[in-house]
Formats: C-alpha cells, sequence, structure tokens
C-alpha cells in the first residue's frame, strides 16, 4: 500500500510541475500526450483507493457535480475598479491630483512617485483565497462587496495552483482571460451547433466560469494573470511581505502563479506615455485580450495611504486604449458606383473617434447588409473598427429613435447615381448569397472617376497626394462618391486603406484642408463644366467680381438665376458654353454636392475681382522656353493682371513672349504685326519681384 501512496504522490508532484511549466511559466518540457497519459493513471489510482483522494489532487480540476446555484461569498477585502484615463492631460491631472492630496496628509514630501504599469487584461475578474497554501475558495468580483463562489470552476483552470509551496494565508486578485485560439475554436464548434456565438472572448470567458457544470469550464481551456496580493499572512514562513508592485509580481510568481511578464517601472509620466505608444501597435497581436495599461504607484505603502474614492483606489488609473467601439448617428446612406458597375451602400455618419482616429464613413456592404440591420438614415448606431479595416455598423439602437428617421431605398438611389437602370443579380454561394444592384450602363465609374481626377489635379484644386490610383482606391472603398466628400475626409476615413499609413493620411488631409480656400476660377475650371476652360473660368469669375461670392452655395445659386441669353451676352462666352452653365447649375445633383463643399468649409479667396487690371481683356501668347517661371506660373500672372492666354497666334493678339527656341508663332506674329516681348520685358511689364 505504502508503494500506491508513493506513486499517488510522484504522480502528483510530476503533473503539477508539468502544469507549473507549461501553463503558468510557458515554457514546455512536454507534450500533452504525456501530462494527459499521467493524469489518466492518476485518476485510475485515486478511483481505486479514494481514501487517497486529496482536494489539492490535479484530478480535481476535470470538474465535479454540477452545481443548482452559485453560492454567495463575502469579500474579506472590497474589490474595487479603476477609474480611466484616456490621454497623457487626464493621466497627468490624476497624478498632479495625488501630489497635492499626499502632500496634504503629509504622506510623503516631494512625493516623486514610480509607477508599475501593467497591462490591462481584458477578461473576468477572480479572487482566490488560500489556507494554509490551499486554494479554499475562488470568488467572481461580483459588486465588490459579495461575489460568486466559482471555486469548482477555476480549480479546472490548470495556470491556477491548488496548492502553494509554502503554508501561507493569501488573498490573491487576478483576471481570468480565454486565450484567442480557443476563443475561435469555441465559436467554430457553436456555429456547427447552430449556437449563439459569442461576442468576444471575454464574454466567452465570462460564460465559461459561470457554468454551473464545471465539465464545461474544463473544456475551454482558459488561463489565468495574478496581479495584487489583498491579504497576507506569512505565518511561521519565512516569506518577504512586498513593499512594492512590482516585488508584489515577483512574490506571486515564487508562490507558482502565472504573472504577465509584460510589465515596465516608469519614473514619470512621459515614460509611461512612451510605454503606451509601444502597446497600441502590438496589443492585437498578442494571445490574450488588453484594453489598456494598469498604472499603479509602485510604493504599496504610499499606495495604500492615499486610500480610496467613492468606488476606485486613488493610487492606481486605467490608462485605456482607443475604443474599438464607438456611438454616432447615420446621416446619410450613398451609393458608391464600382469599376465593375456594382452599387454599394456607404453610411455617412456624425464623425466620431473609433480605435484612435475620426471616422466619417462606415461600410454597409449591400442592400441585405442594410435589411438585417434594420438601418434607417437618423439612426443611432454602434461602429466598429477592427484593425485596418473601414468600420463597419455593427448595431443599430432601435430605442433612441425619434420617429423621424427614413427608410433607405436601395433600388431608387441606385439608379438616381447611376444615372439610369440598375440590374439586381445574386452573388455569392452558398451562406454568402447577397443581392447586389449593378449599374445597366458601366462606363459611369469611369467617367466619375476622371471628373474627381480633373478636379484635384494642379491646374483644378491642386490637392497634392491625390493621384488617380488614389482616387480609384477611394472610390472603391466608397469614401469618395463625389467631389465634395474629398472635404469631409478625416485621417481615420483612410489610414486603414492600403497603401496608406498616419503619416500619408496626414498628408492628404491637409492638402485638401489648404486646397479649400480657393478662386472663383480655378474653382469652375476643377468643376470640369463641358466648354469653360481656364479662360472662360477667367470670363465668368470677372463677370461676377461685383457679388462678392464667398462660397460655392452662393456661386450655385447666383448662377442658378442666370439665363441662356445672359449668358450668350457675355464676350467670350460662346452658346455650347452657354448651354453648360445653365445645364450645370440648374441640375438638383450638382447644387447638392456644391452646397455639401460649402458645409465642409470650401470658400472664395481673393481673385482678380479684386487685382489692378493692368492687362483687362489683353490677349497673350506663349512659345520658347522660359527659365524664370513655368508656363502654368506665366498663364496665372497674365489671368490674374486681367489678361487672356491663347494657344494661337492671331489678329486678336496682342502680345507673343518669346522665350528661348521660339518656333512658328514667333514667325506669324512677326508677319501679323504683334507686338514681341522677351521673358526679361515679359517678367519688368508685371512687375514682378523676382
Amino acid at each position: 500500500m505504502n508503494e500506491i501512496v508513493e506513486r499517488i504522490e510522484k504522480l502528483r508532484i510530476e503533473i503539477d510541475r508539468l502544469r507549473d511549466l507549461y501553463h503558468v511559466k510557458d515554457d514546455p518540457e512536454t507534450d500533452d500526450v504525456v501530462y494527459s497519459s499521467l493524469m489518466k493513471e492518476l485518476k485510475i489510482l485515486e478511483d481505486k483507493y479514494p481514501k487517497f483522494r486529496s482536494l489539492t489532487s490535479p484530478t480535481q480540476r476535470m470538474g465535479s457535480k454540477t452545481l443548482d446555484k452559485f453560492d454567495k461569498v463575502i469579500h474579506k477585502v472590497r474589490q474595487w475598479s479603476l477609474c480611466d484615463v484616456f490621454s497623457i492631460k487626464e493621466l497627468i491631472a490624476w497624478e498632479e491630483k495625488n501630489k497635492r492630496f499626499a502632500r496634504k496628509k503629509q504622506i510623503c514630501d516631494e512625493c516623486d512617485f514610480k509607477y508599475c504599469v501593467e497591462n490591462k487584461i481584458d477578461g473576468l475578474k477572480i479572487i482566490l483565497e488560500y489556507k494554509k497554501g490551499e486554494l479554499i475558495t475562488a470568488s467572481t468580483r461580483g459588486d465588490g462587496k459579495i461575489g460568486e463562489d466559482v471555486t469548482n470552476n477555476v480549480k479546472t483552470i490548470k495556470s491556477v495552483p491548488l496548492k502553494l509551496p509554502v503554508s501561507i494565508d493569501i488573498v490573491v486578485v487576478g483576471e481570468i482571460w480565454l486565450p484567442k485560439k480557443e476563443f475561435k475554436r469555441i465559436n467554430d464548434k457553436r456555429r456547427e451547433n447552430d449556437e449563439v456565438l459569442f461576442a468576444n472572448s471575454r464574454n466567452a470567458a465570462v460564460g465559461s466560469i459561470r457554468q454551473l457544470d464545471s465539465k464545461v469550464s474544463a473544456n475551454r481551456n482558459l488561463s489565468t494573470f495574478i496581479y495584487s496580493i489583498d491579504l497576507l499572512d506569512t505565518l511561521d514562513t519565512d516569506l518577504k511581505i512586498p513593499e512594492t508592485q512590482e516585488e508584489c509580481l515577483q512574490t506571486l510568481r515564487e508562490l507558482g502563479f502565472k504573472v504577465n511578464k509584460d510589465y515596465r517601472i516608469c519614473n514619470n509620466i512621459l515614460e509611461i506615455e512612451e510605454y503606451y505608444k509601444s502597446w497600441i501597435d502590438k496589443k492585437d497581436d498578442q494571445e490574450y485580450g488588453i484594453d489598456g495599461l494598469a498604472i499603479k504607484i509602485n510604493d504599496r505603502k504610499i499606495h495604500k495611504s492615499l486610500g480610496y474614492t467613492g468606488k476606485s483606489p486613488r493610487g492606481s488609473v486605467a490608462y485605456k486604449f482607443p475604443a474599438q467601439r464607438a456611438t454616432t448617428v447615420v446621416e446619410n446612406i450613398k451609393i458608391q458606383i464600382g469599376r465593375t458597375g456594382v452599387a454599394t451602400p456607404v453610411a455617412h455618419v456624425i464623425p466620431v473617434l473609433v480605435a484612435g482616429s475620426v471616422v466619417s464613413r462606415a461600410t454597409l456592404h449591400n442592400e441585405d447588409e442594410i435589411k438585417r440591420l434594420g438601418l434607417r438614415i437618423g439612426d443611432s448606431v454602434v461602429i466598429q473598427k477592427a484593425g485596418d479595416i473601414i468600420p463597419d455598423i455593427v448595431e443599430v439602437l432601435v430605442n433612441m429613435r425619434t420617429g423621424k428617421e427614413k427608410e433607405f431605398d436601395m433600388k431608387s438611389a441606385a439608379e438616381k447615381e447611376c444615372g439610369g437602370e440598375v440590374i439586381k443579380e445574386i452573388i455569392g454561394v452558398n451562406n454568402k448569397k447577397s443581392a447586389a444592384y449593378y449599374c445597366k450602363d458601366k462606363n459611369s465609374f469611369a467617367v466619375r472617376k476622371e471628373n474627381i481626377v480633373h478636379f484635384v489635379s494642379k491646374k483644378g484644386m491642386n490637392i497634392d497626394g491625390a493621384g488617380e490610383k488614389i482616387i480609384e482606391q477611394l472610390m472603391n472603398e466608397g469614401i469618395v462618391i463625389d467631389i465634395s466628400d474629398l472635404f469631409k475626409l478625416t485621417i481615420g476615413d483612410i489610414e486603414c486603406l492600403e497603401r496608406f499609413e498616419k503619416k500619408s493620411a496626414r498628408n492628404l488631409v491637409s492638402a485638401i484642408e489648404n486646397s479649400k480656400n480657393v478662386t472663383i476660377a480655378k474653382f469652375l475650371f476643377a468643376l470640369g463644366i463641358r466648354y469653360i476652360g481656364e479662360e472662360t473660368a477667367l470670363i465668368v469669375e470677372k463677370f461676377l467680381m461685383n457679388k462678392k461670392l464667398i462660397s460655392p452655395k452662393e456661386l450655385v445659386d447666383e448662377c442658378g438665376l442666370i439665363s441662356l441669353e445672359e449668358w450668350k451676352e457675355i464676350e467670350g462666352i460662346g452658346e455650347k458654353a452657354s448651354q453648360s452653365l445653365v445645364q450645370y447649375f440648374n441640375s438638383e445633383k450638382n447644387v447638392k454636392v456644391l452646397n455639401n463643399m460649402t458645409l465642409y468649409g470650401v470658400n472664395f479667396s481673393t481673385s482678380v475681382n479684386e487685382v489692378n487690371y493692368i492687362f483687362d481683356a489683353k490677349v497673350f501668347v506663349l512659345t520658347g522656353s522660359l527659365f524664370t517661371m513655368t508656363r502654368d506660373e506665366a498663364k496665372e500672372k497674365i489671368r490674374n493682371a486681367g489678361g487672356r492666354v491663347s494657344s494661337t497666334v492671331s489678329d486678336s493678339t496682342d502680345y507673343l513672349v518669346a522665350g528661348e527656341k521660339a518656333g512658328s508663332k514667333l514667325k506669324k506674329a512677326k508677319e501679323l504685326n504683334i507686338e514681341i516681348i522677351s521673358e526679361e520685358e515679359f517678367v519688368k511689364m508685371f512687375k514682378f519681384n523676382l
């Protein structure tokens, strides 16, 4: 019989050693087959000799009988939650408040705090109580005073020691979490069984630990990180009571608890901020969820002396990472036409901060998604940004409805955007089928793209960084549907796209912002109105000079009142240009686009209206190479002085500017007796400050 007892004890020690290596120290010495085989032998022996079974045996992790309900546990130490901060400014304010309080209570003089900064695990808080080194109770936080007894379930977690290496009384606090790969496995299984999926790994961890049948918990492969000692009686042992939070973590590790190795001692707020930023980009790469950093004054005596506010310890704070979800309101739903002619709905929302960036668009995928969500224009919604993707609308807050929300008609909206008939087709296979609308005229995407590319070009709005590929990408993603959408772009809307990053997104948004102040002539040319080139745009601007127009809305209101005959009476504007102007400024769609640009901050700068027209109506022709300026710069100077630029020499030409290697235009100008000036004379005429 002594041999049986010895074998059982040997098995327990070896199994616990392997458990500690694999589940606590993340350093497996052998594989699961060996571990399982040893565990199987131990269970057989304990079943055969039940009098040798122990409550701290590794077999107790396999799940016990099903409970009817959870018993209540009164916590020996009140459990608190941390206050949240979301910026370095708030963090500084928290520190300054603590220093004032500490000086007032004479806790310290200089109060040069050092901090232990740990990852804040997004899991379920757990309180473990040990008597003489043996686990007797595991409980949830509950309301902070009373929790639920989940001891049977926690015993199934292999990273939780059932027996400590020293005989002490201790209450420790930590977090239960579910590994991401385990979360995927569980949800895959639930999907196969047509069960409701867990929304995230935290929900899955909570659901796992609150099972009345602990065998369910045992199959979930939960893990823990322990980070705090609430009570400690060393009894007759030599265990040293930790004086700092860092020593606390070291002591917990020595006692066999799993402790997160990722923490740092920081001497000041700036070091905390540096550490915080280093985790923003790598937090999603961990096997566990992290929603911020837990910042604790390292000196445990000072921490305790600072006491508590109504619900939180003063000496600790949670520095939260940017939220992945946020609520906002859907202002409109627009249709984006892709290269293949497919019509995709895109929600335009009130700009909101999500995952550290302000976003104003959210993808809706297709009509089926709108129906599934029950989404209406004007709805309050939850949007989610997961990694480097455009935000999704994941929930409609129906209880927030006022009755003013509007249904969205996908078919009519698609027809309006396509400018004609749409065809409905079923795309996808099996359970991923969905209905999509296609423009019968597939050229609409190419036409819109060319219009937007022209609008942002150097001669147009001169938006640096908005090349053809970028415009096509923004259109394909549904972020830009018409030219007004450019002026509503935020960094958060585009930094998640391929080929973009924070810097390039910031540069593009900055270039767009700089372009918002523009002359009427450049703006008119950028619009791409048929037959309205640079010269005609300048003529229109001069015609409107007395109106003092300051916004696209005022421009469209004024031009919408001008008749075809009135346009034709203006010298330099012919029949076709007049027809185009009437048609453009009386289009409901164009009126809406220009009004939106006004809302987004586009305005007209000082233009030729207020410049001394030293060459009013004079016609210039440029030929040959210029060295002091580009051709475009020379043209702009001429127009700003009231002159016009022509590409051909004729009787109406007033000046020919002859640069180096002037060609046939110079010869013709001589024949027509046109005044010919050199580049140097041209510069002097305009009094350029070179």
